[in-house]
């Protein structure tokens, strides 16, 4: 790889969920020339609308190409023939939430094609992404991470280099564990507040305030509250990831007792239909029955 990598050249952004569409909203308020790929053509429009290129092939196109996908079955099955046909050069970066294993199997088939392949998942929800302000975790040799100092600044408020190829995936399960239990944390506190005759709004400005502050309360709280749960990053979503945290705990013979329950609580979340809203919506999984007692209304 060279020393430097502008991004006066094409870059492709493959997925265009919720985070896909950040990233390729980022890179084009940047003034980037941004070509796009989705299983899905029509997410595509409003970036088409906003100036960016439609590409069947974004290895052959680009030398750049950022990966935003479900899982790492999905990686997998797009990129493998991509990277098959590719060219020497090329530069993969996956943001994806995916297993280590499967970060390093594709990390390696890219390596012996020639290419860079570097893990580095974003943590922070699409609207965090959106304004610059999460931050980014990079797995991969270092002289590639410093190649690409501009893509992370436009990615992300911040970002760390944790270690060598799979380290950035290993972390940003770590980093999910712990902002999911925060959010869990605060929407039983919020309707403990409820229950016993705290007004929710109320609530939650006495913990903003407290040592039991966390960033949640700024980002999850006000739509707990509200019960606005337009979707920033899926609740589903996030089961899938606390199953992948899980596996690798197992994995490595560790218990986690409250990643255990915090995916029993997300399991009855999805059963009762809140899988495709925010992961605001985790705060229904403890709706009590029965009145409500607080002057707000926290779900």
């Amino acid at each position: 790889m060279p020393e430097t990598l502008a991004l006066s050249g094409p870059v492709c952004v493959v997925g265009l969920g919720l985070m896909g569409t950040a990233i390729a909203g980022r890179l084009l308020d940047a003034g980037c020339d941004v070509r796009v790929w989705n299983r899905s053509p029509a997410r595509a429009v409003p970036l088409l609308a906003r100036g960016a290129c439609w590409t069947d092939d974004p290895l052959g196109e680009c030398h750049l190409v950022v990966v935003s996908l479900y899982d790492g079955a999905a990686v997998r099955a797009v990129m493998a023939p991509w990277l098959a046909r590719s060219a020497p050069g090329r530069v993969v970066v996956d943001t994806s939430t995916v297993d280590p294993a499967t970060t390093e199997s594709l990390a390696g088939v890219a390596r012996a094609r020639g290419l860079a392949w570097l893990d580095a998942p974003i943590s922070g929800s699409s609207v965090q992404t959106a304004r610059g302000e999460a931050t980014v975790l990079i797995g991969g040799p270092a002289e590639d991470v410093a190649a690409l100092g501009a893509l992370w600044e436009i990615l992300g408020g911040h970002w760390h280099h944790v270690g060598p190829t799979g380290s950035a995936s290993r972390m940003k399960l770590v980093t999910n564990l712990v902002l999911g239990l925060n959010r869990a944390a605060l929407a039983e506190g919020l309707v403990l507040a409820d229950v016993l005759g705290i007004d929710a709004q109320a609530a939650l400005d006495v913990l903003r305030d407290s040592p039991a502050a966390s960033r949640q309360m700024e980002t999850k709280g006000p739509k707990m509250v509200a019960g606005d749960f337009s979707v920033q990053a899926r609740l589903g979503q996030h089961l899938k990831d606390v199953d992948l945290i899980l596996e690798a705990a197992a994995d490595a013979g560790v218990t986690l007792t409250l990643a255990t329950a915090h995916r029993a609580l997300l399991e009855a979340a999805v059963a009762a239909g809140l899988g495709d809203l925010d992961n605001s919506a985790i705060i229904g999984a403890y709706r009590p029955p029965g009145p409500r007692h607080g002057g707000g209304h926290p779900t």
